[in-house]
């Protein structure tokens, strides 16, 4: 049985579908392997248009090591994973033309204004030359940083980075975007106004979000849907509500995740500081 998905991003190809019935994303057995070690083990699973999903789980789970497959940037051991109805193996320029990437790692160049890395961007995506500008200033506005285009990104907050780095990923008009610990780093304030233009992305573009977080209020506050990972597994997948259910009446999801994990959870600055933080971040799976 060929379990190819067609492109079900392609509006000729789901009419008389809604946008929680269109898979832009599946895996089937996933698996990724280093040696003997299996960093993610057979994990099935299934994404929707429009829909914001969250992955959690703790330090080693196989969160970015997931991400990595989806994103084309980590050959699968085993098993399938389709994005945007495009094997990520065989397929996988197709599937890079479809989506949106903002890593954990710092991607903004600080040399440059923040019109200048959305140039750059631009030019990376292809995108013709005629549709720049207007992709360019949509983006800004999109994110609140209209009025601060033509300063170096080195003078930017930790959330005008971040959103920037999301506004680059926009450009091309990607059908996914996919999150690596996107508020790492952020004060509460800088956090929300992330969390807020997430939601904005999402409502304006009809872009489905993949993310990884630490941070359950995050999860709770933006997810459709999420999935626990603990050892490369997959633990549970639901609304944070039915995931908060089954750990039993008024508790969070930090209560459900040391339950499915057997683990507990583990200052915003300039440039230098989000740069340092998100390495220190960065998780080793």
């Amino acid at each position: 049985m060929d379990e190819r998905l067609e492109p079900s991003v392609d509006e000729t190809r789901v009419s008389g579908l809604t946008h929680s019935e269109v898979e832009v994303v599946r895996t089937i057995d996933l698996t990724r392997k280093f040696g003997s070690f299996r960093a993610v083990d057979r994990v099935s699973l299934t994404i929707y248009a429009e829909e914001c999903f969250g992955l959690i789980g703790p330090n080693g789970a196989g969160k970015s090591t997931l991400i990595k497959m989806l994103t084309t940037m980590l050959p699968p051991t085993e098993g399938k994973a389709f994005v945007a109805g495009f094997d990520v193996k065989q397929e996988a320029a197709e599937v890079r033309r479809r989506i949106g990437y903002v890593p954990q790692l710092l991607s903004a160049d600080g040399e440059l204004t923040g019109y200048e890395n959305l140039l750059l961007s631009a030019r990376l995506y292809l995108i013709p030359h005629s549709e720049r500008e207007r992709r360019i200033s949509e983006a800004l506005s999109m994110m609140g940083l209209k009025d601060f285009r033509d300063q170096l990104v080195g003078s930017y907050s930790g959330g005008m980075i971040r959103r920037l780095e999301i506004a680059q990923s926009t450009l091309h008009r990607p059908a996914i975007i996919f999150m690596d610990e996107p508020t790492v780093g952020l004060d509460p304030v800088g956090r929300r106004t992330v969390w807020d233009h997430v939601q904005r992305l999402r409502q304006e573009m009809g872009t489905a979000v993949v993310l990884t977080t630490h941070y359950m209020d995050e999860a709770d506050e933006l997810c459709d849907r999420i999935a626990v990972l603990h050892r490369g597994r997959l633990q549970a997948v639901g609304s944070p509500d039915e995931l908060k259910a089954q750990t039993g009446p008024n508790t969070t999801l930090d209560d459900t995740f040391a339950k499915l994990t057997g683990e507990e959870l583990a200052t915003e600055g300039g440039y230098r500081d989000v740069r340092q933080t998100r390495l220190g971040a960065r998780e080793h799976s």
